[in-house]
């Protein structure tokens, strides 16, 4: 190789490190807490059971140029919060961050300490609003919001709503309406589905022509269901 030549690939050389030191210049620049700073957040979504302190509170503080922020870290800090259940986290030039949140939106209560929204996922906040009691292994929230609505749908003839629904560890359904009474279902979903539909058919000319209130009904027989009436003396 001749000396020109390697002359010329010396200058390459430097002029190619030259160049990349004035792009880690430039993106130290840009990222300097001071420049391009996030001057606004702006909330999106309704909001009912979450307010803005809150999710101010949490997003993360160190995170203040524009270019900086990491998305990621702000959406995983507000998805923590107890009613949030989804956020998207976006820049707007020159100085904003738009934050979009989903708020769960509780259907039911699951247990003692936890809620199940309307989608059957369940969280763990607290709400004083009046709703039905989801009671279930771990991990069949889903399926037991999906077998709440067919049930409610089944008895709506019926004028009452399902004030619970329990899946016992057995896999058996028991539905309880909000007139009291308590219906035994028995484990296969689908023919729980079916006695119920039988059962709420056979209403009108069974229970309520007796005129008496019952208290449990036990819907697991082929060719009928067994009846207990309150113990008026006990």
């Amino acid at each position: 190789m001749s000396v020109k030549a390697r002359v010329q690939m010396a200058l390459g050389a430097c002029a190619g490190l030259v160049m990349l030191g004035a792009c880690f210049g430039a993106l130290y620049w840009l990222l300097m807490p001071e420049r391009f700073p996030v001057s606004q957040v702006a909330l999106k979504g309704e909001l009912k059971n979450t307010t803005r302190a809150e999710i101010e509170a949490v997003l993360p503080r160190a995170a203040g140029n524009f270019f900086a922020v990491e998305l990621a870290a702000v959406r995983a800090s507000v998805e923590r919060l107890p009613w949030v259940r989804r956020v998207s986290v976006r820049r707007v030039w020159p100085d904003r961050l738009e934050v979009f949140v989903e708020e769960h939106v509780a259907l039911a209560r699951w247990g003692d300490d936890a809620l199940v929204n309307l989608h059957g996922e369940r969280f763990v906040a607290k709400t004083k609003e009046a709703l039905p009691l989801f009671i279930g292994p771990g991990g069949t929230a889903a399926e037991v919001t999906r077998r709440y609505r067919r049930f409610a749908e089944i008895v709506a003839p019926l004028g009452t709503g399902v004030e619970r629904v329990v899946l016992t560890p057995r896999h058996a359904w028991q539905v309880r309406l909000g007139n009291g009474l308590h219906l035994m279902l028995g484990r296969d979903a689908d023919l729980a589905e079916a006695r119920l539909k039988k059962f709420v058919e056979a209403h009108p000319a069974t229970l309520a022509r007796s005129g008496k209130k019952y208290e449990y009904v036990d819907l697991r027989y082929p060719n009928g269901f067994a009846l207990r009436v309150p113990d008026w003396n006990g």
